[in-house]
C-alpha cells in the first residue's frame, strides 16, 4: 500500500489519512511536498506500522522532528537541506536498513559517525555531497561503517548493488519485462528453426523411405522372374526330348522341321 501526499503541506498528512488508518500505511510517499519552516509538521508514530518513507525535496533542514518508527527500514532523503543532527535516526529509527541522503548539505565524514548505531544500516547514498569530494572518501566510510554492505550503489570491491527495491524506483519491473519479451522472441525462433529442421528430417526420411521400397520391388520382381524360369526349365526336362524341342523352337518362333515335312508329304 503507498499513499502519496504531493503538492500539499505535510502538516494535512494527519487529516488527509484520518487518525483510525495511520496504522496501517506501510509506505508513505512525500515527494516535493511542502513541508513548514523545514519541519516535518503532521508526520506523528501514529504510522507505526510504516517501512519506507520517502520525503525527497521537501526542503527539511533537519530530521530532529522524525516521529519514533521502529518498523521504517528504508528512508528516502535526498535534494533536502540537512547538514547534520543524524543521531536522531538512532533513537527514532533504529532497525532503518537503507538510507538515502543524497545532495543534501553533509561535507564532513565526522557528520555521518552517529550511523555506526544503526546496526543494521545496509545501504547509504552519499550523492551530490560534498563529503564524497574528500581523498580516501570510500576507503574511510567502509571502516567508519563496518556494517555498510554498499556505499553510493556500490560495494568495497566496487561491485554494483543488485536493484532490490523495483517498486520505489519504477525501473525493475520494466527491464524485466523487456528483457523477457526479447528472450520470449529468440525462443519463438528457436523453437521456429527446431520445427523447421524436424520436417526436413522426417521429409529426408520418407524419401530414404520411398527408395528403399523401391529397390526392395525391384529385387523382388526379378527375384519372381527368375523363379518363374528355373519352374520352366524343370518342366521341359520332364518332357520327352522331342517335345522339348518343339517347346524351344515355339518359344523360338520357329517351326518344328519335322512339321515342315509332313506338311510337304500333305
Amino acid at each position: 500500500m503507498i499513499d502519496q501526499f504531493c503538492g500539499m503541506p505535510v502538516s494535512s498528512l494527519a487529516v488527509e489519512c484520518g487518525g483510525s488508518t495511520l496504522n496501517k500505511v506501510k509506505e508513505l510517499v512525500l515527494d516535493n511536498c511542502r513541508s513548514l519552516d523545514g519541519k516535518i509538521v503532521g508526520l506523528s508514530s501514529d504510522f507505526e506500522n510504516l517501512e519506507f518513507l520517502s520525503m525527497i525535496n521537501v526542503n527539511l533542514l533537519s530530521v530532529s522532528n522524525l516521529p519514533k518508527l521502529n518498523k521504517l527500514r528504508k528512508l528516502e532523503l535526498s535534494d533536502n537541506r540537512i547538514s547534520g543532527g543524524l543521531e536522531v535516526l538512532a533513537e527514532r529509527t533504529p532497525n532503518l536498513t537503507h538510507l538515502n541522503l543524497s545532495g543534501n548539505k553533509i561535507k564532513d565524514i565526522n557528520t555521518l559517525e552517529p550511523l555506526k548505531k544503526l546496526p543494521n544500516l545496509h545501504s547509504l547514498d552519499l550523492f551530490n555531497c560534498e563529503v564524497t569530494m574528500l581523498i580516501n572518501y570510500r576507503e574511510s566510510m567502509f571502516a567508519l561503517l563496518p556494517q555498510l554492505t554498499y556505499l553510493d550503489g556500490f560495494d568495497a570491491d566496487d561491485q554494483e548493488a543488485p536493484d532490490s527495491d523495483p517498486e520505489a524506483d519504477g525501473d525493475g519491473l520494466d527491464d524485466e519485462y523487456d528483457e523477457n519479451g526479447e528472450e520470449g522472441e529468440e525462443d519463438d525462433d528457436d523453437e521456429e528453426d527446431e520445427l523447421d529442421e524436424e520436417v526436413i528430417d522426417d521429409e529426408e526420411e520418407d524419401e530414404d523411405d520411398l527408395e528403399g521400397e523401391e529397390e526392395e520391388d525391384g529385387v523382388d520382381d526379378e527375384e519372381e522372374e527368375d523363379e518363374e524360369d528355373e519352374e520352366d526349365d524343370e518342366g521341359d526336362e520332364d518332357l520327352p526330348q522331342g517335345e522339348k524341342r518343339k517347346r524351344e523352337l515355339e518359344d523360338e518362333g520357329e517351326e518344328d522341321p519335322e512339321d515342315e515335312e509332313d506338311e510337304d508329304d500333305d
